[in-house]
């Protein structure tokens, strides 16, 4: 076991998963005029799971970070400051979200006026 949970590859897995997927994710969709909403639907799930897997791997460094004698680990993962860790998954998810959310408002809209001109009585 080592002595501190910042030489794990979980906690630089979570970097990536915290900081450099999602900037990327937002750089694409900043960066295009145009997106199908086939690519939206997926930027959207890439975000939500993105979001599970920081709460894993947050979870699982917390559970990690009570077996090592390094204090740093105790302020970071098992303080106080650890629900601040938390406010990216949620607001990844929480895009992640809106993004589904409205790929399927999107469709549905088009669905309910198809129906309307093929049953112009119902």
């Amino acid at each position: 076991m080592n002595a501190s949970v910042f030489v794990e590859l979980r906690f630089w897995v979570l970097v990536a998963f915290s900081l450099v997927l999602p900037a990327g994710i937002y750089a694409a969709l900043l960066r295009t005029r145009a997106i199908s909403r086939l690519a939206v639907l997926g930027f959207g799930i890439a975000l939500v799971l993105i979001a599970g897997v920081d709460v894993y791997l947050l979870q699982s460094l917390a559970a990690l970070a009570r077996h090592t004698p390094s204090l740093a680990d105790d302020a970071v993962f098992l303080s106080e400051l650890s629900i601040a860790l938390y406010v990216l998954p949620v607001v990844f998810g929480g895009i992640g979200v809106n993004l589904i959310s409205h790929v399927l408002l999107h469709h549905l809209t088009e669905a309910e006026k198809r129906f309307e001109r093929e049953h112009p009585g119902a």
